[in-house]
């Protein structure tokens, strides 16, 4: 049953997209994949940021960006405001400092509403993915394939969601903390 294999390899790639899209929304523990992608425009192109320099973590609440060309830190101070995440940026000498805020409870509340529509859009592309697999399935002469079919789809379908729901749980977790 080549359908449920490509079914299967189907909602495997749309649960790691939402890991790394869940892995984009600012807790109150800073990660450098918040950053790491802001778009630079330094020296007549446009890089994302971790092509200018490395992205460490300065606990609590800090991100240091070392800068490989100090000429680059206006640009990537300028790029990291602009993105408006809601970041302090301090440039020193040849670092740029990401200063995470404390989270008020309504911006924890406007998180969560987010990272929750960003799971339900996966299980909404789930589905259509999953309808393609039902007909492609009712396409099969034998009867008994058909049934058994569909009873594997719903078994991935289930195990799609529960992930899902455990990674959403895990993100709000992060952000209660």
């Amino acid at each position: 049953m080549n359908q449920l294999k490509e079914f299967e390899e189907k909602t495997t790639k749309l649960l790691e997209a939402l890991k790394e899209e869940l892995l984009s929304f600012r807790t109150d523990r800073p990660t450098a994949k918040i950053i790491e992608n802001v778009k630079v425009e330094y020296a007549g192109s446009v890089l994302s940021l971790n092509q200018l320099g490395s992205i460490n973590i300065d606990p609590p609440r800090d991100l240091i960006v070392t800068v490989w060309d100090r000429g680059a830190i206006p640009a990537i101070v300028k790029a990291i405001e602009a993105a408006n995440l809601g970041l302090g940026v301090q440039p020193e000498a040849s670092l740029v400092r990401v200063k995470f805020p404390l989270m008020t409870e309504e911006r924890k509340q406007i998180l969560q509403k987010n990272i929750k529509s960003a799971a339900e859009e996966k299980k909404i592309k789930m589905r259509l993915i999953r309808d393609e697999a039902k007909n492609s399935i009712n396409q099969e002469g034998d009867e008994d394939l058909k049934f058994r079919g569909k009873e594997e789809i719903q078994k991935i379908v289930d195990q799609f969601n529960q992930k899902v729901d455990d990674l959403v749980e895990g993100k709000i977790g992060e952000l209660k903390k």
